[in-house]
């Protein structure tokens, strides 16, 4: 008699399909495709004339949006201008990047969405947070400025 066959335990990270592996190839693939996505929009803010663009978020209670954004040309605030940007999204499980025309405005918020991700994950729960993206078109670089709400609680028993 032959014994049956039981497939062996395979551990986490030799399973291609195991999110851990799934999950660290798309932070790499998104890392590199934000470079090329932030030079992108640079170059079409620089394009307009534009020098600096201020995005204002604020969100709690597991609901977060974006509030405002000033586009501004030296100190002049100005509309954002009506071209497109080309920017490459990572797909989970995909090897190559989905191609997208969107607005500048719509590059801008998926900019700074995608950057809150990566470094507040969570900015909109609880008592939240809020602040403001500044995106410099001189330097090609994004300023954040993060203010995190919370609760705080003091107790003190006193027995005499």
């Amino acid at each position: 008699m032959t014994e049956p066959n039981i497939p062996t335990a395979v551990g986490a990270a030799d399973d291609p399909d195991s999110y851990e592996v799934t999950q660290a190839a798309y932070n790499r693939l998104a890392a590199e495709l934000r470079a090329a996505n932030k030079a992108a929009l640079f170059d079409a803010l620089s394009a307009a004339g534009l020098t600096h663009v201020i995005v204002s978020f604020d969100g709690y209670g597991d609901s977060g949006q974006i509030e405002n954004i000033e586009a501004k040309a030296h100190d002049e605030v100005v509309k954002l201008p009506p071209g497109e940007v080309v920017i490459a999204c990572a797909v989970r499980g995909a090897s190559e990047p989905e191609l997208h025309s969107v607005s500048i405005a719509e590059a801008v918020e998926r900019l700074a969405y995608d950057l809150l991700e990566e470094t507040h994950c969570g900015w909109e729960d609880n008592d939240g947070a809020y602040g403001d993206f500044i995106f410099d078109a001189a330097r090609r670089s994004i300023a954040l400025d993060y203010n995190e709400r919370y609760t705080a609680s003091e107790n003190y028993t006193h027995e005499f």
